[in-house]
């Protein structure tokens, strides 16, 4: 666009400058070698400008003959060029298809035309080609080979990584990943290969400074981020507990500040406190924790808060916390174990029950079971609670990967993966066992249990000849109300022997109460109860 509108102005101005020339005529005159030439002063302007066009054209064409070997070679350079990129692309799409021959091919066509230290790509072609092949030592030995280019490193140290997982070589994996995190720590398999490896030997401050360059670089999200601060915090704190206290206390608060909703931070850092006898800061920290998610944990650091107190005082200090998170199973458990405690028995039955209504769960009925015999001895009632026990669904506990553990740690001991644990009940069972009315919690229906027919008494059959036919219908009316089963006509019966003998009934068998049972029609065809004709 700026082109044309330069290219509209130079003739716009040429057409002006002609027009002024028009307007004024005059001679020019012009004296060489004797002779005098005299022009109008229009002539003498166009012959000046042929003049210059005419030069122009002439200093091109010799320009384009001076260069024309230079743009000849470059034509075929060019052309070259193309065909091994298509070579290339075709290569990488074979590559991708798992076309291992038609891979190889293409990148010995592209390496005869482009040369291999302008386009690193022909190397990674060939490493794909090599591991579409089986060669997996030429792969290896291609990914080496880039180590030295600055360019290729990266996706050198990223094959030598996956070599080395499917070799299972755990250590040269971690080997290869931490010099790419190194280098880049923005790379999600690099950075979590090495958080790893970082977390499995304890090097809680490394992997806290890759958490950091992987939240420079938005890797991850800011929640994210500090999520994994405050494990790794926590895990840091827990390990410098007996060590080094104030350096503990100080990884403690800093995760419960990123996360107070998690629980082995408050926890962590409400026991650092009270160590150094800060049980007023301390149990803040609980109370806070408490009211977002009630946990088991922090309800019997907070009641031991003062190992001095009186159980009285535990009882008063449970209390509290219920009244932090009223109508909760876990706030009724901990009142109920410090009223145990204090031997408060009618309180710690009640809330136990209550616990029991609200969360129907293994503890709660050892903790019934307790009570019980704490009380009154009664081992029978202690028995029934047991049962109702081994029946109930399990206590909430650490879980990851399928291991349960009873303490919280930072990575999983199967996988190594960070932040694994997950405060939920055990998926041991596949849901919550059915059980009788006086198992089941005041307020809940009772269940309806299915009336089945007794099956201790046959009544045999009556052989129905031909003669009566009243009697036989009235006996087969019958029949049809108590057996329900499709009546039979007398031409029936008509064809029956005289000398054929009854078939004694099956036995009926009980139907389960969870039995949709059979349809009426299709029982009467297939009931045992028929008379065979022999």
């Amino acid at each position: 666009m700026i082109r044309l509108l330069a290219f509209l102005i130079v003739v716009f101005a040429l057409g002006l400058g002609f027009a002024w020339l028009a307007d004024r005529p005059g001679d020019m005159v012009v004296t060489f070698n004797g002779y005098q030439y005299q022009v109008s002063l229009m002539v003498a302007a166009v012959a000046v400008v042929a003049v210059v066009a005419a030069v122009m054209i002439l200093w091109w064409l010799l320009k384009a003959l001076w260069n024309s070997p230079y743009t000849i070679s470059r034509y075929f350079r060019v052309r070259r060029r193309d065909r091994g990129y298509q070579a290339l692309s075709t290569g990488m799409i074979a590559a991708g298809a798992g076309d291992g021959a038609l891979a190889r091919k293409k990148t010995k066509e592209a390496a005869k035309l482009i040369r291999s230290d302008q386009e690193p790509l022909i190397h990674l072609l060939e490493a794909q080609a090599s591991l579409l092949e089986g060669d997996h030592e030429g792969a290896r030995q291609k990914f080496e080979s880039m180590l030295d280019d600055p360019e290729m490193r990266l996706l050198g140290l990223r094959g030598l990584y996956l070599e080395a997982e499917r070799l299972g070589d755990r250590n040269a994996a971690r080997h290869y990943a931490g010099r790419a995190a190194a280098v880049a720590p923005q790379l999600a398999w690099a950075a979590e290969s090495t958080l790893e490896e970082l977390t499995a030997r304890g090097d809680w401050d490394g992997a806290l400074k890759l958490v950091d360059a992987q939240k420079a670089t938005r890797q991850i999200e800011r929640d994210a981020a500090n999520r994994r601060r405050a494990v790794l915090l926590t895990a840091k704190a827990q390990a410098l507990a007996d060590s080094d206290p104030a350096a503990a206390r100080t990884a403690a608060i800093e995760a419960n500040k990123l996360r107070p909703d998690f629980a082995p931070a408050a926890v962590a850092a409400a026991a650092a406190l009270f160590k150094q006898n800060d049980v007023r800061k301390g149990s803040k920290i609980l109370e806070a924790a408490w009211k977002a998610e009630p946990h088991p944990e922090i309800a019997e650091l907070y009641t031991h808060a003062r190992p001095g107190d009186a159980v009285l005082d535990r009882l008063n200090r449970a209390k509290k916390l219920q009244e932090m998170k009223k109508n909760h199973a876990e706030s009724s458990m901990t009142v109920a174990r410090a009223a145990l405690d204090a031997q408060d028995f009618a309180t710690a039955r009640r809330e136990a029950e209550a616990a029991i209504r609200m969360d129907r769960r293994e503890g709660a009925y050892l903790l019934l079971a307790d009570i019980e015999e704490a009380e009154t001895g009664d081992q029978g009632k202690v028995r029934q609670l047991l049962s109702r026990a081994v029946r109930a669904p399990r206590d909430p506990a650490w879980v990851a990967d399928g291991v349960v553990s009873e303490r919280w740690a930072p990575v999983s001991p199967i996988t190594g993966r960070l932040d694994a644990f997950e405060w939920r009940a055990p998926m041991e069972r596949l849901g919550q066992l059915i059980d009788s009315h006086d198992d089941a919690p005041a307020g809940v229906a009772p269940v309806i249990e299915a009336l089945a027919k007794p099956t201790s008494e046959k009544r045999p059959i009556e052989v129905i000849d031909d003669a009566g036919g009243e009697t036989s219908a009235g006996k087969q009316a019958e029949s049809r109300e108590e057996d329900h089963v499709r009546p039979i006509t007398a031409a029936a019966f008509a064809a029956v022997p005289s000398d054929a003998e009854g078939v004694e009934p099956a036995e009926e068998l009980a139907r389960l109460p969870d039995d949709p049972g059979v349809d009426p029609d299709e029982e009467a065809e297939k009931s045992p109860r028929r008379f065979r004709l022999f």
